[in-house]
């Protein structure tokens, strides 16, 4: 059993603990298992997507480590999901929580973002596609969105909400209308993309940062010859010698020190325990600053993705495309 996960306070005053399980690319089948062991070692908080397509199973690992794990209840855990593209439209954005819920086996989630500040076409195909392999777009205002998403805090579906994947102009677009600002802004964030400014941004603005493949994803199937591993950088493996820690504990410790929440994804049990083993230690300061040093602002997880065997990505021409902006 790993020692307790500390939390941030949100601005709305509730809390979400420093360590998530991610479940991008858990296959169903694996992740029932994940989420329920992760729970009996210590996990409280677990981050989904309607695009992972596997929410119907992550929700049988939350039934089976709520029950298996005593003492623990619905309101111990914290669960995130998010609003994908193809449901931006007001008119979809409720019975789309609505069947995240259902899925999940829960009356309402901690934790909703908006996934992009892209709108697909309005379909319930996932990746809506041209015979020339081009995503379909509307261009239906995040603002309106939020507009709707802020009527499911109201409306107890969900306790908070907030934005992925947004750059600082976008995130300020969103506070400026605002009713119920968001809580957290999650990003691609790892020592190879630190994300200094925009955490900076958020910080001064209210939100909490979490980063999404906080180990640079290696397993993802993009990866191109001669990109960097993150876990065998020099750097990183000679901390880890020093600390008597692994690359992936060093990495994570790194990020929790800035006061970034991180959801590394696993589904093999010693990396899911080894991963939240982070509070037993602290980094000097000396080795925070060699780790931030290793910074290139270098994007790996790419909007890119496979549909029937074609290679689709997001348009930067596309009014709304967030990282074309520094950050």
């Amino acid at each position: 059993m790993a020692k307790a996960v500390p939390c941030q306070t949100l601005n709305n005053g509730h809390k979400i603990p420093m360590v998530g399980l991610g479940t991008w690319q858990s296959l169903p089948g694996q992740v029932e298992n994940a989420v329920k062991y992760a729970f009996e070692v210590g996990y409280r908080h677990v981050d989904c997507s309607l695009v992972y397509q596997n929410e119907a199973a992550v929700g049988e690992g939350i039934k089976a480590g709520l029950a298996c794990t005593k003492g623990l209840k619905r309101e111990d855990i914290f669960v995130t999901s998010k609003l994908w593209n193809t449901k931006h439209h007001p008119d979809d954005v409720e019975d789309s929580l609505r069947n995240t819920l259902k899925d999940l086996k829960l009356d309402y989630l901690d934790l909703y973002l908006m996934h992009f500040p892209i709108a697909f076409t309005r379909t319930d195909t996932i990746f809506p596609i041209n015979p020339d392999a081009t995503l379909q777009y509307e261009y239906t205002d995040y603002k309106d969105t939020w507009r709707v998403m802020e009527k499911m805090v109201e409306k107890g579906l969900t306790k908070s909400i907030g934005l992925a994947n947004f750059n600082r102009r976008q995130i300020d677009d969103i506070l400026s209308i605002a009713k119920i600002k968001p809580v957290v802004l999650q990003v691609e964030c790892h020592p190879y993309l630190a994300q200094n400014e925009l955490i900076a941004h958020c910080h001064a603005k209210g939100l909490v940062v979490t980063a999404y493949s906080p180990l640079v994803s290696p397993a993802r199937t993009w990866k191109k010859p001669g990109e960097p591993d993150l876990l065998e950088d020099p750097c990183i493996v000679g901390l880890a010698k020093k600390y008597g820690k692994s690359p992936a504990q060093i990495v994570l410790r790194w990020q929790v020190q800035r006061k970034v929440v991180v959801i590394p994804k696993s589904v093999t049990p010693a990396r899911i325990l080894q991963n939240i083993q982070l509070f037993d230690f602290s980094l000097a300061e000396e080795d925070m600053k060699k780790i931030g040093a290793l910074n290139t602002n270098t994007r790996y997880m790419v909007p890119e993705f496979s549909v029937d065997g074609k290679t689709v990505r997001m348009d930067p021409k596309y009014p709304y495309y967030p990282f074309n902006d520094p950050y």
